[in-house]
């Protein structure tokens, strides 16, 4: 049964400033400070193709004059998702692409707004949490982070759209754009791309992330898209809709809560593996029990190449 919790709020000198913005903003009005609990239902936007059948395409700066920001579309549907929390444990990178941490120690990154202040104190933080928490890793290369928040203007919000972040073919290329002089050796034992997603103003109470178990997803669900740079050209993967597929979320997500979100493992590709797939589909969605003013999620994911053994 679908239950809800008293928020337990983020202490006022622990939130970013726009967290404090808000809070500030809606002093004035009734806060509703319970979360969402429980498995439902929820509405989630899906891939649809190009109705001329190119190529799909999305710019990530401003498109060329002319053309679109996107050849593609998209469609809604219902789905029912699963509540992990107390389940945690359950879940692992192999079998689903996704597993949960909890208790990580505060961060000595404190307002999450400068991006050089967060690579020198968060991204070591991140380094040795993935060293710890994947069996067999035995290197780590960051290679770029995203703020989202849930407020007007904001830089990055929450995407909500189904979507895993690299293929193949976008994974190779990252060997080779970050790690040139490396690549070839890189590549002959197992790499991954992990994602590490936390909350900066937790427990969520909007906007939660939704992941669907990488054992769910058939080969034919991803749609390679290219993801054009004004510099070059990679790749993410848009997802076919199918009902075999199994979706989650952590309700009411702290601070000290890290999800692994796995988008690429190359032992998923040997012959004989007990990688399930390796790869992990996700999107932002809208709880229908969200209640009225309820603070907006904020968020940080870093991305990862994870190497080894």
């Amino acid at each position: 049964m679908a239950t809800a919790a008293p928020l337990q709020a983020t202490a006022a000198h622990n939130l970013s400033q726009s967290a404090r913005a808000e809070v500030a903003h809606q002093s004035g009005s009734t806060h509703n400070s319970y979360i969402p609990r429980g498995d439902t239902t929820v509405t989630l936007n899906y891939f649809r193709p190009p109705e001329d059948g190119s190529i799909p395409f999305n710019f990530v700066e401003n498109p060329p004059e002319g053309q679109p920001q996107r050849n593609f579309g998209d469609f809604d549907i219902k789905v029912p998702i699963k509540d992990i929390r107390g389940h945690e444990d359950e879940y692992t990178l192999d079998r689903d692409a996704f597993k949960v941490v909890s208790n990580v120690p505060e961060s000595a990154e404190r307002e999450f707004i400068n991006d050089e202040s967060i690579k020198k104190n968060y991204y070591p933080e991140v380094e040795k949490l993935i060293l710890d928490h994947v069996p067999g890793s035995t290197r780590v290369f960051l290679f770029d982070h995203t703020i989202r928040r849930s407020i007007p203007n904001a830089h990055r919000a929450p995407v909500t759209r189904v979507h895993i972040d690299q293929t193949k073919k976008s994974a190779t290329q990252r060997v080779h754009h970050h790690l040139p002089n490396e690549a070839e050796k890189l590549l002959q034992g197992r790499y991954r791309i992990i994602n590490i997603w936390r909350p900066l103003n937790g427990p969520v109470q909007a906007n939660p992330l939704g992941f669907a178990s990488s054992s769910s997803l058939r080969d034919e669900d991803l749609i390679p898209i290219e993801h054009r740079y004004p510099d070059r050209t990679g790749e993410t993967a848009g997802i076919r809709y199918n009902e075999g597929q199994k979706w989650h979320y952590l309700s009411g997500m702290r601070n000290d809560e890290r999800l692994f979100l796995e988008c690429f493992d190359s032992e998923s590709l040997k012959d004989g593996t007990e990688v399930q797939g390796g790869r992990v589909p996700h999107t932002a969605f809208k709880d229908p029990r969200t209640p009225e003013n309820a603070v907006g999620r904020e968020s940080i994911e870093v991305r990862a190449l994870v190497f080894g053994p």
